[in-house]
Order: structure tokens, then sequence, then C-alpha cells
């Protein structure tokens, strides 16, 4: 009788363990769900160019905490995304969208790589694409200093609907002539809005 009754306190000792580390685990019965972000870009352009291509090769978000900065793909799985700026002045366009996992954000990460001046000529096609022909005539490579821009902005990523933030490239603020006759760049940009 005695082992009879050590068996059943064995097995009973056994479910209840089994049952508390199930409850206890720190898996989440159901997968966090996200929603879209999406980065819009416009422009207040350079003026003294007919046309001002702008590489990007990083277009971030940073979550609250310990989170790090989540990428946000380029359209059609590109590596960079070059923008005409001076199309972006009545317009804006896509420069990265994805989807984020639930939570507080509290910067967008934006990473120029090089910039190029176009004095003679527009350049063709879309404002911005994962290349963009080059325009004939005269042109001037721009210096980029510090291409890594954080845009303090925070913002939140719900289940319930998609996010969009348009943000501002100051094409005149952001670019010099040096004494030299060089093209210098400090991108200057800044968040307009948040829906």
């Amino acid at each position: 009788m005695l082992r009879l009754c050590r068996a059943v306190a064995v097995i009973a000792l056994s479910t209840i363990a089994t049952l508390f580390l199930g409850a206890c685990s720190s898996s989440p019965s159901s997968p966090s769900t996200g929603s879209n972000l999406t980065i819009m870009l416009k422009d207040s352009p350079f003026s003294d160019a007919k046309a001002l291509l702008v590489t990007f090769s990083e277009v971030s978000a940073h979550v609250s905490g310990s989170g790090g900065f989540n990428a946000l793909p380029f359209s059609g799985g590109a590596t960079t995304r070059t923008c005409d700026l001076k199309k972006l002045a009545a317009a804006t366009d896509i420069l990265g969208t994805g989807t984020l996992a639930q939570g507080h954000y509290t910067q967008i990460r934006l990473v120029v790589t090089s910039a190029v001046l176009y004095f003679d000529n527009a350049s063709s096609g879309p404002a911005c694409a994962a290349s963009i022909p080059v325009p004939a005539g005269r042109s001037a490579d721009v210096s980029v200093s510090s291409g890594d821009v954080k845009l303090n902005r925070e913002f939140d990523v719900t289940a319930s609907g998609a996010t969009t933030i348009t943000v501002d490239f100051d094409g005149d603020q952001s670019i010099h002539l040096q004494g030299n006759g060089q093209y210098n760049m400090s991108p200057v940009i800044a968040v307009v809005s948040v829906q």
C-alpha cells in the first residue's frame, strides 16, 4: 500500500510540475503581431541644380529599450535607393517600407552614401528607384561628411493600422559650396508628419 501511495504521489507531483512549468513559459501563446511602417521622402531642393541624385543605403527604425534598429527594406529587395530630390519638391515617394513588430519606437535612421549634382538637365524616370539614369551635361560629386542621420521622433506600431512617416530632406540647407570649388553635404532632414 505504501508503494502505491508513493507512486500516486510521484505521478501527481510530476503532473503539477509539468502544468506549472508550462504556465510559466516565456513563449507567448500567439506571436506578437505588427503593422506596416512606410517612410515617405519629400524635399526642399537644392536650387542651383536641375537634378540632385542622393543614394540611401539604409532606412531603419529604433525600438525603445534594447531592441536596436530594425531595417525597412527598399522596394524590390534593392540594397540601395536613389532619389532625385528635385522631383520631390511638390511630391513624395516611398523611401522604405516594411512590417515592424508592435512596440514603441524612438528614432528613424537614414544612411546617405552618395550624392551628385547635375546642372544642365533633369533626370528621367521616377523620383526614387533602385537606380536612376544619369542626366547628360555638367555634374559635380558631393562629398557626404556624415551620412548617418538619426531623427528623434517617437511613434508606436500597433496591430490596428499602418503608420506613415514623411521626412523632408532640405537640399538647400544640406549642400554647401566650399572655397575650393567642391560641394559638401551634411544632410538636414526633418520629420514632417507621423500618421
